[in-house]
């Protein structure tokens, strides 16, 4: 099974590279900026890019917890009816 958001997650990769690269080379051609507010200025953009990782992984965690209990009670419900209807006959 070929996963169909591939092509967007590529696009989104390579948009998220160029985006990083662009800023390094502002950083490193900000000639009026001190080296340590470069410094803090791409932490800051390193941790905000881990932190959104992470939000997004947390949230598709939650969002397959959520499918796997929905798909859970949906086959206890079934197994119910089934059970209901084979008891009249």
């Amino acid at each position: 099974m070929k996963n169909d958001n591939s092509l967007i997650i590529n696009l989104n990769m390579g948009g998220a590279a160029v985006a990083y690269v662009l800023l390094g080379i502002s950083l490193w051609l900000s000639t009026e900026v001190p080296l340590a507010t470069k410094g803090y200025w791409a932490m800051g953009v390193l941790l905000l890019t881990i932190s959104l990782i992470n939000v997004v992984k947390y949230r598709m965690d939650a969002k397959l917890h959520d499918d796997r209990i929905r798909l859970i009670e949906d086959a206890k419900n079934e197994r119910m009816l089934a059970e209901f209807v084979g008891d009249k006959k």
